[in-house]
């Protein structure tokens, strides 16, 4: 359809899984990879916790939680109230069944599987056949350093403290680099797709490793908007961006962000003033799959009109 045989789409968690599952049903099954950031990941109850790689996967399964936007449908939290009457930390819920997943990847960890090995052999088990990629198997965490001299790993300042202390800066910890497979992906891929994530937590952590942002910038870049008329879809861009880059949210804000990477942008209608690129106005908040298919299908043939 869209003449495209290798979409490398980089992705977040709840806006990147909506718009990769549009792009997983508008493309054949081997013609999509999906990077997803791990600057969000922890070790909670001493279990190694994937949030946006699990968004992903939920998601892309057709197992997500649809409300929420993140874990599991139809989950129950009981052994979370249990360890809360022991007195143990409840502050970030993991549901019954997710704690399966947790479970699992940890053992196949210490076990000595990469982050990508274990990623690939979850998602073989519950029936996901787009193909998921860590952006790093080491550590590259991110960490918010807040006006009130804070520094905290993104989970606990955005779960934690409910993203209200003020962001001053955004850094990143750790040395981990882009796997093979990541590198690879992008080498082959005719048209790189920016999901509708965070640019600051969820994009950048991607582009900053060694080698990424180089391979993303030969190739046709398209992004969807993460920022809606003024207000982030989900989450805490829409303050993030005036506190971070001293302008309005928009979506001019986005493509100043993302400094001559972009080929395009896909935005709603009636947001594509003082953008220069080319753009696509439609309907970019996304409801059911067929919603996000259709989403995907514009973005897909928009992209293949672009020099």
């Amino acid at each position: 359809m869209s003449g495209f045989h290798h979409v490398v789409a980089l992705a977040g968690g709840v806006g990147g899984s909506r718009l990769a599952q549009g792009l997983a049903l508008a493309l054949p099954n081997d013609a999509l990879t999906v990077v997803v950031n791990t600057g969000d990941d922890l070790v909670h109850v001493g279990l190694s916790v994937c949030p946006d790689l699990d968004t992903l996967m939920y998601t892309l399964g057709g197992m997500g939680d649809r409300e929420r936007g993140w874990g599991l449908r139809d989950e129950s939290f009981r052994a979370m109230e249990m360890l809360g009457r022991y007195g143990g930390p409840t502050w970030f819920s993991l549901g019954d069944r997710d704690l399966g997943t947790h479970l699992a990847r940890t053992m196949l960890l210490a076990a000595g599987a990469t982050l990508t090995e274990v990623t690939a052999r979850l998602c073989e088990s519950v029936g996901v056949r787009t193909r998921l990629l860590p952006m790093s198997d080491g550590a590259r965490k991110t960490i918010i350093e807040t006006t009130e001299g804070e520094r905290l790993p993104f989970q606990d300042w955005l779960v934690g403290r409910r993203a209200v202390p003020r962001v001053r800066s955004v850094k990143r910890v750790g040395d981990g680099v882009a796997t093979l497979a990541v590198l690879d992906a992008l080498e082959a891929a005719d048209l790189v797709v920016l999901c509708p994530s965070n640019p600051y937590v969820s994009i950048d952590p991607i582009l900053e490793l060694p080698g990424v942002r180089e391979r993303v910038a030969r190739k046709r870049v398209v992004a969807l908007s993460p920022i809606v008329g003024g207000k982030a879809v989900k989450g805490p861009l829409g303050t993030m961006i005036p506190d971070l880059a001293g302008v309005p949210a928009s979506a001019a804000a986005i493509v100043a962000h993302y400094a001559g990477l972009l080929s395009a942008l896909v935005v709603e209608h009636g947001d594509a003033q003082g953008i220069t690129l080319p753009s696509l106005e439609t309907r970019t908040v996304m409801g059911d799959e067929h919603d996000r298919e259709r989403l995907a299908r514009e973005l897909l043939t928009f992209a293949a009109t672009l020099p």
